[in-house]
């Protein structure tokens, strides 16, 4: 049984939530003044949601919100005015309210908020899996403690002390710069410089000058003597990152570096010497690269003398939960934030994606989720679309699709299959529906036989969009396009 307070001071309201939430699925109570609905709350803390008007007899504005937010600062607010205003939705959203409905109320839209802020409520007594990592969350950091990052950790610790150049595989997002730093951090040279350049981000005509400089004159554009990187490293460590894309001619430069530690500015006789470490970084496989010919197969010697290989995430989902906690810890901080509760659906449906984009892209979506969030608990919805979680490319192919994806979830021990493929087939049935009506949501509705405000409330919850392209954010292989 859900409970609810409602304080509001028009009769009519009262009367109308009377009798939409009826005994037994909910208890009810109502006031209609702030000062009754305090004195019921002080009775009581046990109330899944609150329903408040923001305009009573004895509180304008957000005065009652806060007094009721202060006495009972689990309970999920859900505000209701009939004069509203941007400043105070914006305002209200921001002071921590789980949602601000403008009157006359839906009641579609109504029930379905009250029982998602219900479940919100009961979800922040009950245990999180998301593991408290021991950092403290004000930067970034190797956060894991699977098996393959424990020989990360190991391989760190081994060649760190050295000043062996390195060589970091691993995909784009794993963290391969966070494994040069922290290579640089235990060695001997964590006092000198340490410069990082992304080679395959600066245009092949300035590359050679970023690394080696250059002197006044020596190209269209150069009015002064520039100290390239390898210069200004002197003493310390550079990070070569995306090594593999470096045009032959830098190559040649960098081998000799490596090998004699002396080279000369674009344009400029006078041999610079140097003492820098070289730390290399690739998403590309640099043997596959040196038998095309694409890369000499010397300097992939030089580079290759201690790799450290980095796992994808989707190879190490045993510490989603850990950097989940991290990074909502990190962010809930640096966006001036309460940090949430993170469920065990949530993470469910995290570990549900494949993570083409590994930590980099966990740390996008985890932002945008918090970003999105009402209430305390970060409950599935709040997440942006994970297109890899639980749609199908196309049910065109529906038998293969629905194969895989229940085995999946199966091997997965999900306890909630049934509620999952309900949910991907209700967004795949609305989109189609919507493009066939060419976004005419009162048509739409009649079609799928529900209301007009539930179909509104749907379209939210699934992240349709209704524009000239009608799609569900979940989509990305099979979108339609359909005339607004």
């Amino acid at each position: 049984m859900a409970s609810i307070l409602l304080i509001d001071d028009e009769p009519a309201i009262r009367h109308a939530f009377g009798r939409a939430f009826r005994a037994p699925a909910f208890h009810l109570q109502s006031a209609a003044t702030i000062a009754e609905g305090l004195g019921i709350l002080g009775d009581t803390d046990n109330f899944d949601v609150v329903i408040l008007d923001i305009h009573l007899p004895d509180s304008q504005g957000l005065h009652g919100f806060e007094r009721v937010h202060s006495l009972a600062p689990k309970v999920p607010i859900i505000l209701i005015t009939g004069h509203g205003t941007t400043d105070l939705a914006i305002e209200a959203i921001k002071r921590g309210a789980y949602e601000y409905l403008l009157k006359p109320l839906e009641l579609d839209t109504l029930r379905d908020l009250v029982a998602r802020a219900c479940a919100s409520r009961r979800l922040q007594d009950a245990p999180t899996i998301a593991a408290e990592p021991e950092t403290e969350a004000t930067g970034d950091a190797l956060v894991g403690r699977c098996p393959a990052m424990q020989e990360v950790y190991k391989a760190i610790g081994r060649v760190a002390p050295t000043d062996a150049t390195v060589l970091i595989l691993g995909a784009s997002g794993t963290g391969k710069e966070l494994v040069a730093r922290a290579i640089v951090h235990h060695s001997r040279r964590s006092a000198g410089p340490f410069l990082a350049i992304n080679c395959a981000a600066i245009p092949e005509a300035l590359l050679e000058s970023e690394l080696f400089g250059h002197e006044r004159g020596s190209f269209t554009g150069a009015d002064r003597r520039r100290v390239g990187r390898f210069e200004q490293c002197d003493g310390g460590t550079l990070f070569l990152d995306e090594v593999g894309d470096m045009t032959p001619l830098t190559q040649t430069k960098v081998l000799r570096v490596l090998q004699e530690q002396k080279f000369e500015r674009v344009g400029g006789s006078e041999t610079i010497h140097t003492n820098v470490r070289i730390i290399a970084a690739t998403n590309a496989d640099l043997e596959k690269l040196v038998a095309a010919g694409q890369f000499r197969a010397d300097l992939y010697y030089r580079l290759n003398v201690f790799t450290v290989r980095l796992p994808a995430l989707a190879d190490r989902l045993d510490d989603l939960d850990l950097l989940t906690s991290y990074f909502i810890r990190r962010f809930s901080r640096e966006l001036g934030m309460t940090c949430p509760i993170v469920p065990a659906e949530t993470l469910a449906a995290l570990k549900r994606y494949p993570w083409p984009g590994n930590v980099r892209e966990l740390q996008s979506v985890l932002k945008q989720s918090l970003l999105h969030l009402r209430g305390s608990v970060l409950l599935p919805e709040f997440l942006p679309s994970l297109a890899g979680v639980a749609t199908p490319a196309a049910l065109d192919d529906s038998a293969s699709y629905w194969d895989r994806f229940v085995t999946a979830r199966i091997a997965a021990s999900s306890n909630l299959i049934y509620d999952e493929a309900m949910a991907i087939m209700e967004r795949e049935v609305i989109t189609r529906v919507l493009r066939a009506t060419e976004g005419n949501q009162v048509q739409a509705a009649k079609m799928l036989g529900i209301t007009r405000g539930s179909l509104r409330t749907k379209i939210r919850l699934y992240k349709i969009s209704i524009g000239r392209t009608i799609w569900s954010e979940d989509e990305q292989d099979d979108q339609q396009t359909t005339n607004s």
